[in-house]
């Protein structure tokens, strides 16, 4: 065992064998693990394996593999290979609740000192679960919260990188929930003052008189109430990172004593007299343009400028269709590892409404409805009923419209339907066939027969 020290048999011993093997399980997360004797009587059976197939452990143990997996199709994972290792390979199987689900199955044989067959440990792991993520897609980028296959997403992720080895001030510009302050957020663990404060504000979520407060601080007797000195957010952010959210709102009286912190790195407390000085990098965000504003007497000019050194643009969730069905996944995967329900596909016809929606409140919205989903719904199929109201609103437009025209063309010109389902889910293959309402092998059959690119 050349992955580990002598030592780690006597370790197992004094940890004992069955409590690592649970911990190791509970690890993987998503999926069921069995293990198997020589007879094919089930020995183990992981708590994954009890909430995905809906068999309790006492109700397996001791028992045939063919009592639990009872399905008569020759890819059920009952019939284990008794000599050869199997790696990811598709079954079919039923639940306890005669449900049937789709898995990717891999199984460790065991062979004796005479070459005998000894048992086997199985992995389930539920399709969809893994093909949006590590399927047919090798450009996925992962970043600090932010995922995208999509081409402009991938650009400003690249931005980012870069500026964040620099201490140029950034202004990040994008709708509500595009992400902002995970932006921010990487811009400061990325950089030489990610062990120092990263610290927040939302400029339009206070007052003028309190944000000028919590921003730059006061002296005792600057007010009424103010009985204590109070270091703001700039003096407790020194040597580190100050997130401005929503800077368009910042009222003009304030904007002045912003520039002169990122021009001499220094600011004068509320009723105070002396300046102090700070070492903080500014990140700002906005929703607006904030040529507009200094259009429109709101901006300041110059401040515009100080703020918008290296301008970072998050596309809104509308234009990358590449990353809906990427993000539902990823964040169903999420909610499958803590929620009682597991959710392993999605209907054509949900699947057709979440890939059409606007996504005014982009992903965060998107994590909402997801939410919703598991709150409401009840089953393996994420299905329209689950979704909220609006999105059924939406369907019933839609099948008014031109947007749905599964049945009409499936009749007269399914090359159509095929070139429609690829652009509406971007490319990808497994969405855009639910989309169209075919088995993944369906649809890339008939792509192939129309001679259709992906």
């Amino acid at each position: 065992m050349s992955q580990a020290s002598p030592s780690f048999k006597y370790w197992l011993t004094l940890q004992g064998p069955d409590q690592v093997i649970d911990a190791l399980t509970d690890l993987i997360g998503i999926g069921a693990v069995f293990a198997v004797d020589l007879s094919d009587t089930i020995l183990y059976w992981s708590k994954g394996a009890e909430k995905l197939l809906g068999w309790s452990a006492p109700e397996v143990l001791d028992k045939h593999c063919s009592e639990i997996f009872n399905n008569d199709a020759p890819s059920n994972s009952c019939h284990l290979p008794h000599h050869t290792a199997t790696k990811v390979q598709p079954v079919t199987l039923l639940k306890k609740d005669g449900e049937s689900i789709n898995c990717y199955r891999s199984v460790h044989t065991f062979i004796d000192a005479k070459g005998q067959y000894a048992g086997a440990l199985e992995f389930l792991q539920p399709q969809n679960t893994v093909n949006p993520i590590i399927g047919e897609h090798k450009d996925i980028t992962s970043f600090h919260g932010l995922l995208t296959q999509d081409p402009i997403m991938q650009e400003a992720i690249k931005l980012i990188r870069n500026v964040s080895e620099t201490e140029a001030t950034v202004l990040i510009r994008g709708e509500s929930g595009t992400g902002k302050e995970l932006v921010a957020q990487a811009l400061h663990l990325e950089s030489l003052r990610h062990d120092q404060h990263f610290l927040a504000i939302n400029c339009a979520a206070l007052t003028p008189n309190l944000l000028e407060s919590e921003l730059f601080g006061h002296v005792k007797g600057a007010f009424t109430g103010a009985i204590n000195n109070h270091a703001g957010l700039f003096q407790r952010a020194n040597g580190g990172t100050l997130f401005l959210d929503e800077v368009a709102e910042l009222p003009l009286e304030l904007q002045s004593k912003l520039l002169r912190v990122l021009q001499e790195q220094s600011f004068i407390p509320v009723g105070g007299h002396e300046a102090v000085k700070v070492d903080v990098r500014i990140i700002a965000a906005t929703h607006r343009s904030l040529r507009e504003e200094v259009k429109a007497g709101r901006f300041r000019e110059d401040l515009m400028y100080r703020l918008r050194v290296v301008p970072v643009y998050l596309p809104p969730l509308r234009d990358r269709r590449l990353d809906v069905n990427l993000l539902l996944w990823h964040r169903i995967n999420k909610h499958n590892l803590h929620s009682r329900r597991h959710i392993d596909s999605i209907t054509p016809d949900a699947m057709r409404c979440l890939l059409d929606y606007q996504w005014p409140g982009n992903v965060r919205e998107l994590n909402n409805v997801i939410e919703y989903a598991y709150a409401v719904g009840r089953g393996n199929e994420l299905r329209v009923e689950d979704l909220p109201p609006e999105f059924r609103e939406t369907l019933i437009s839609l099948t008014n419209e031109s947007l749905l025209p599964i049945k009409r063309l499936k009749k007269n010109n399914e090359a159509e339907l095929i070139l429609e389902a690829l652009e509406m889910s971007g490319g990808h293959l497994e969405a855009a066939a639910q989309y169209a309402g075919m088995s993944r092998a369906t649809f890339w059959r008939k792509r192939k027969k129309y001679k259709i690119e992906a």
